[in-house]
């Protein structure tokens, strides 16, 4: 059977445009951690192995790197067809979408075939313009490193805790997976 080319994609989750890549990544890189406190000098009675505090999950992180655009062929600028798009997406909003300063970033799921980040805001992204014509105008660029962080749903309580990890008993049972 035939497979369609499904695009890479961060999906706007506040109602704006999403923002589609031109090109597939390469890989996907996430990074999970668990917050620990280490209590020195506390050991288990029996192995004497150290006591280690699990106090909470960090924020996933999903990091792609090299992503390219080229729009030599049909010689449009590639910062306004492509790159614009990131720039704006890390540009503060207040909770009706429009532009206020020190509000938030708007928020998305990134999408490619399935959700492998949902709720997520662009940390940081660099890039480099790679090609021109005669007159200056950039063809080719280069994402080399695209970082979304996990954040909350709006169905979230009021202080960014999902309610699911309100209960002690279920926090340490909750399951982070591709998708969740």
């Amino acid at each position: 059977f035939a497979m369609s080319l499904i695009k890479a994609k961060l999906k706007h989750r506040d109602g704006g445009d999403d923002i589609d890549f031109m090109f597939n990544p390469a890989q996907l890189s996430f990074d999970i951690n668990v917050n620990t406190i280490d209590n020195a000098g506390a050991r288990a009675t029996r192995s004497g192995r150290p006591r280690v505090s699990f106090s909470n999950i960090r924020p996933k992180t999903l990091t792609i790197d090299e992503i390219h655009f080229d729009t030599y062929e049909i010689e449009k600028d590639v910062f306004d067809e492509y790159i614009k798009a990131f720039v704006e997406a890390t540009q503060f909003l207040d909770k009706s979408g429009q532009s206020k300063p020190f509000q938030r970033p708007p928020t998305f799921s990134f999408i490619w075939g399935k959700t492998y980040l949902d709720y997520c805001f662009i940390e940081r992204f660099n890039y480099k313009l790679t090609k021109f014509l005669p007159n200056g105008m950039p063809v080719r660029a280069v994402i080399s490193g695209l970082t979304l962080k996990e954040t909350e749903k709006p169905s979230d309580d009021a202080n960014g805790t999902p309610k699911a990890q309100a209960n002690p008993d279920v926090s340490n049972r909750k399951t982070w997976g591709l998708g969740v």
